[in-house]
């Protein structure tokens, strides 16, 4: 298995830094309401997300509940490759119309994507159009979300 590039990361997620994304879990909440709940001052908590941003440790984003969207479905697969390339795979696939996310996993699967289809963009679109832009597919086997529970993820379509 090929490792990742590593990634020079200049700061560490630290107590304080985990408070404050803790907080950022509801997006609309202020810096000034943070910094008065954890005790420190705006301009800290400021610095700190942007440092965090920076850092790619960190994103905020919008996320949207894919049942509550007509005509969209969230699909997990599950990808088996015919390389030990892993890393430079799951990349791939990341870029592919519809991904919301990939994982490199242990089990019977190399990789699982979780991927969003509305009208227009089906199953079949995924598999004739975007996966043959990876090598070294083996076999995929494809788990459509009957009900999500606490599942929101960024609207990439």
């Amino acid at each position: 298995m090929t490792e990742p590039k590593k990634t020079e990361r200049a700061m560490k997620i630290d107590e304080t830094n985990l408070a404050i994304i803790q907080h950022l879990r509801d997006g609309r909440k202020s810096y000034k309401q943070i910094a008065d709940d954890l005790g420190l001052t705006e301009n800290t908590v400021r610095s700190r997300v942007k440092k965090l941003l920076d850092s790619d440790l960190l994103d905020i984003t919008g996320r949207v509940d894919p049942e509550a969207i007509s005509r969209h479905q969230l699909v997990i697969i599950g990808v088996k490759l015919g390389t030990e390339n892993m890393f430079e795979k799951a990349e791939a696939f990341s870029r592919l119309k519809g991904v919301v996310s990939v994982a490199i996993v242990t089990g019977r699967y190399d990789l699982m994507a979780t991927v969003l289809f509305r009208e227009g963009f089906d199953l079949q679109d995924f598999y004739t159009d975007e996966v043959v832009k990876v090598d070294g597919v083996q076999s995929m086997e494809t788990f459509v979300v009957y009900k999500g529970f606490n599942v929101k993820v960024p609207y990439v379509l």
